[in-house]
């Protein structure tokens, strides 16, 4: 490894040392060389620090324990600021590389092209033994290309361990967000530096497992309703013009039950925003369990959408 890395392998820890020890194995079986290894530890204990006192073999590997906990994604943040390569390669202590070519092909990737963001398939691994490959098909990729918004549609790009960015973007996660997170930075990304490379080899492979954030914010709207909404005002309302993510909103309210601005008002003081009062407006005139079927649930989605669109106008 030279002075100025051409990888630097973020890894934000916290005391899971069995999964630390997977991802680190994985990693000193690489193929490609030329990286550091970050690690900073939000533990609330010496268990990581240990450790690697004991048992680690990388010697490029800095070890940095947190003074106090900065928690999801701020210690994501504090890795990425640590890191001194020309790349950021975040890795969730959790996930791990998928073959020992894996580090190569990434770089291989930025040898080939000029963009700053690069992701791969991945496969979800759970503890039960369940394998789910996951690829991105060619009608998703165009979505993407055409734009980052599209991303409401699902999050095609994965978690940020299927990842690679450019050091220099200077773009970080947003610390006040836990559930959107993620596509919330690719969008941000995505919309500064335009371009976004996809590998189709399975290179990561995400553990699944009951520690994971998604696990304890899910269908919670004490979470989902104002992290979306804070995103909403951040991006602009005028985002809903997008199909997917005025689909995304009508799921979300959908599925949490939010019949009205005095449901979301509960969770955050949201403005007037007048394509939301429509939407509820017109979900509050259908039946819930209507609502919850998928097909005719997306068709009145579609009429709601069109409404808005001539309103607009």
């Amino acid at each position: 490894m030279t002075s100025s890395p051409k990888i630097s392998v973020c890894i934000p820890a916290y005391k899971r040392i069995d999964y630390l020890q997977r991802l680190l194995r994985s990693i000193a079986s690489q193929t490609f060389t030329d990286y550091e290894v970050i690690i900073t530890d939000d533990s609330p204990d010496d268990s990581v620090r240990d450790y690697l006192q004991e048992k680690t073999s990388i010697p490029s590997l800095n070890y940095f324990r947190n003074e106090s906990p900065l928690g999801t994604p701020e210690n994501w943040n504090e890795a990425i600021r640590r890191a001194k390569g020309e790349w950021i390669k975040l890795m969730h202590d959790d996930d791990w590389f998928a073959n020992d070519n894996a580090l190569r092909v990434f770089y291989e990737g930025t040898r080939q092209s000029d963009a700053k963001f690069f992701f791969s398939a991945y496969t979800n691994e759970w503890e039960s033994g369940k394998r789910e490959e996951v690829r991105l098909s060619t009608f998703n990729r165009w979505l993407l290309k055409i734009n980052p918004l599209n991303i409401f549609k699902f999050n095609f790009i994965g978690n940020p361990s299927c990842t690679l960015a450019k050091r220099d973007a200077g773009i970080f996660y947003d610390s006040t967000l836990k559930w959107v997170v993620d596509f919330e930075y690719y969008i941000r990304f995505l919309s500064a530096h335009k371009k976004a490379i996809y590998i189709d080899q399975p290179l990561v492979n995400v553990g699944m497992n009951q520690y994971q954030v998604t696990e304890y914010t899910f269908r919670k709207p004490e979470v989902e309703i104002p992290e979306n909404h804070q995103m909403l005002e951040k991006f602009g309302s005028n985002i809903l013009k997008n199909v997917f993510v005025y689909d995304h909103f009508w799921r979300l309210y959908r599925n949490l039950a939010i019949r009205s601005t005095d449901d979301i008002n509960k969770h955050y003081s949201v403005g007037d925003t007048f394509a939301l009062r429509r939407m509820l407006n017109f979900q509050k005139k259908i039946a819930p369990n209507l609502l919850k079927r998928g097909v005719f649930s997306k068709s009145l989605m579609l009429l709601s959408y069109v409404r808005d669109r001539m309103l607009r106008k």
